[in-house]
């Protein structure tokens, strides 16, 4: 029977799986540039020249069409076990209070880890973060723009956190990872994929995009590793610091 959705440290027997966990590790990465392949090929029949630059635009709208399919994808896996996926998004109402303090906790380190490498790698590769930012957030159509505000930072609180550290994390273990090298590669993961939201095709700035969430992404996974009754706390924290991306591109909408 293949892994399905589980605490990441206590997989049971019956359920660990024979193949690697590459879907689990690279289907967002993918996901994201070939829904952009499809808005850029829109474009390119429409005329536009630019078209490739043009569809970078609507990274927000290739990340919700993406989160969706990570969903679904999660749900099917509940599903075949004979679970809910449900169960995954439910807070362990035992323990909230000892969750509350721990989340506290996390959140001292992962905050400065979601901002300050973003901001420093920047202005290591670019000389200004401005340039950087310039380059990832670009106007939508006001109607594009508010329905992104909306739905993705809604849409990612139900799909990344999960996708990297509910579902591949375990598997890794169960294929016979140590706990800290699969949290490594399910971090890894889940910082690449950001390379192609958008995928623009200049070194600099995919290497920023594929780098600059890298500590976040292992402070989170250890927490989720350490303690897996904080992921729908994290979760949510996670779709709140979304909303200020989404915002950005509202911003530079209207």
């Amino acid at each position: 029977m293949d892994i399905a959705l589980s605490t990441p440290a206590r997989l049971p027997a019956l359920e660990r799986g024979r193949s690697f966990p590459w879907v689990s590790l690279v289907s967002r990465t993918v996901l994201f540039a070939a829904f952009q392949v499809v808005i850029a090929a829109g474009f390119a029949l429409s005329g536009r020249e630019d078209a490739w630059r043009a569809s970078a635009a609507w990274w927000p709208v290739t990340a919700v069409l993406t989160n969706i399919v990570s969903i679904a994808r999660l749900w099917s896996q509940a599903a075949c076990a004979g679970r809910s996926l449900r169960s995954l998004y439910q807070v362990d109402g035992r323990h909230m209070g000892k969750d509350l303090l721990a989340l506290l906790g996390v959140l001292v380190v992962a905050a400065p880890m979601a901002q300050l490498p973003n901001i420093a790698l920047a202005t290591l590769l670019f000389g200004d973060p401005q340039r950087a930012l310039e380059m990832f957030v670009l106007p939508l159509p006001t109607w594009a723009a508010v329905a992104a505000l909306v739905l993705f930072p809604l849409t990612i609180l139900f799909s990344e956190l999960p996708t990297y550290y509910a579902d591949a994390m375990p598997r890794l273990e169960a294929w016979g990872l140590g706990r800290v090298q699969a949290l490594a590669v399910a971090a890894f993961f889940h910082s690449a994929q950001h390379a192609t939201l958008p995928l623009l095709f200049d070194a600099r700035f995919l290497s920023w995009r594929l780098f600059m969430f890298l500590p976040f992404a292992l402070t989170v996974g250890a927490a989720v590793r350490w303690r897996p009754s904080l992921l729908p706390w994290l979760m949510a924290v996670h779709g709140l610091l979304d909303v200020s991306a989404a915002w950005l591109v509202f911003a530079a909408s209207r």
